[in-house]
């Protein structure tokens, strides 16, 4: 651009249009279209603020639906589950009187179950297991320092039908067993209550199917994780056998009544004539316990039942006479027990009579064998306890008792006519359900005729749990 050109661009006045005056009219409309301009620049801010708002609302209403109905699902569940809670509570609280009244070892009613096990709305699946060190003398069972497998158990618990029950037990393996193989443990259907179709609580309840013997009260305490020592009395009376059982309570008192097969066969019965447990207990106190129970193993076929399913002093209950004079045999017991409680321990002790007799017609194999035991339980703490049990047997005309020695000599070989144990131990309890426990067991005894037994002591030491 020249320099003339500039110069007349600027002598030439440029006026703002703020600087033209507006017609007097113009001048009155102006305030009213700016307001106009506002309102509607308001009311466009109010309505979208009105859209976001209504949305913000909607979607509130939908998660508080959505909120709604998990807590309705959530209710609905905890329902379920009191409700399930409250059948397991019955049970527990049934199965603590069965322990006494029935003596039946239901172990999926156990207390502690509603805190261990696998479980649905219906169904509860449990197991109880031992791992254990044991080294004996050389004519004990263990005489070659053996780490071992010594209890490994299943159980599945199932609710029929409002108080019925199913209950199976799976041994995978049992101290008893020689072989590794599964073996049944109890079987059967549970109906708890009976009595209340007449409005009594408890007083009646059934069983049917393979269940415990109920005869003493040491079995309820037998597997690893209930029995505070490793070992057991001498005695040790226990089995499992098909049959009925009738079980309850009234008051201080409790009952049980059973009708099994007596022989030792799973499937079939040698004899038509059962074998009938019966024991009542009564608890004069909390601290208290005492019963007393009877039991005839009914008569037993030699060739077909071979054995009664009841064991005694570490063994079954043979014939014997000889198979070709001998066709029946039977046995009859008496005990009574006696249990005194305090919170870290227990006294526990017990004492019967066995008769044995067979219709061997050359000879007379009658035999009348007594035994007792006493088990003392002091905790030291709430994990650190001491234990110390005493068994003996008296056989004087000689009976077969395997106690802590070999299993098929001392059942099959020289009777027996007396043993005696001391046992000691220790443990220590992690938890209700996880315990660590040390023992050392003193075994001798007398063959009849005379010759000791003795190279049988035992040192042993055992992990036991269950879920």
């Amino acid at each position: 651009m020249t320099w003339r050109n500039r110069r007349v661009l600027d002598s030439v006045r440029v006026r703002s249009p703020m600087s033209t005056p507006l017609p007097r009219a113009r001048r009155r409309a102006l305030p009213f279209a700016l307001m106009f301009c506002l309102c509607a620049m308001a009311n466009g801010l109010m309505a979208a603020d009105t859209n976001d708002l209504a949305t913000q609302l909607r979607q509130l209403q939908e998660q508080n639906r959505v909120l709604q109905e998990q807590l309705r699902q959530q209710s609905e569940a905890v329902r379920r589950l009191s409700e399930r809670l409250n059948d397991l509570e019955r049970r527990r609280e049934n199965a603590q009187a069965a322990s006494t009244d029935a003596g039946t070892s239901d172990r999926s009613t156990q207390p502690g179950l509603l805190t261990r096990g696998l479980s649905s709305e219906n169904v509860v699946l449990s197991g109880e297991g031992g791992l254990a060190f044991f080294h004996q003398g050389s004519q004990g069972q263990f005489p070659n320092a053996e780490f071992r497998v010594d209890e490994a158990k299943l159980f599945l618990d199932a609710k029929v039908w409002k108080d019925v029950y199913f209950f199976a037990e799976v041994n995978l393996i049992t101290r008893e067993q020689d072989e590794e193989y599964l073996e049944l443990g109890e079987l059967y259907v549970d109906f708890e209550n009976v009595s209340r179709l007449w409005g009594q609580d408890r007083l009646l309840n059934m069983r049917a199917g393979r269940i415990d013997i109920p005869f003493g009260e040491e079995y309820l305490a037998r597997d690893a994780i209930d029995n505070p020592l490793i070992s057991h009395s001498l005695s040790d009376l226990w089995g499992v056998d098909e049959g009925v059982e009738l079980y309850g309570r009234w008051k201080q008192l409790q009952y049980v009544l059973a009708v099994q097969n007596g022989g030792h066969p799973l499937l079939r019965d040698g004899d038509a004539d059962k074998a009938v447990v019966g024991r009542i207990g009564y608890d004069p106190a909390k601290w208290l316990h005492l019963s007393a129970s009877a039991m005839r193993t009914g008569n037993l076929d030699v060739q077909k039942d071979q054995f009664s399913e009841l064991w005694f002093g570490g063994g079954f209950i043979r014939q014997l006479g000889a198979p070709a004079t001998t066709t029946k045999f039977q046995v009859e017991l008496l005990e009574g027990d006696a249990q005194f409680l305090w919170p870290r321990g227990h006294l526990k002790s017990a004492g019967g009579w066995l008769r044995f007799d067979d219709n061997d017609p050359t000879t007379d194999h009658r035999r009348h064998v007594h035994y007792y035991y006493v088990e003392a339980v002091q905790g030291v703490n709430e994990k650190f306890y001491g234990a110390a049990r005493w068994s003996q047997v008296f056989a004087p005309d000689g009976f077969p008792l395997v106690g802590a020695g070999d299993f098929g000599q001392r059942l099959f070989g020289n009777l027996t006519e007396g043993l005696w144990r001391l046992s000691l131990g220790a443990g220590y309890r992690w938890s209700r359900d996880l315990v660590f426990k040390v023992e050392y067991s003193l075994n001798r005894g007398q063959e009849l005729g005379g010759k000791p037994r003795d190279h049988e002591d035992l040192v042993a030491a055992e992990v036991a749990l269950r879920f």
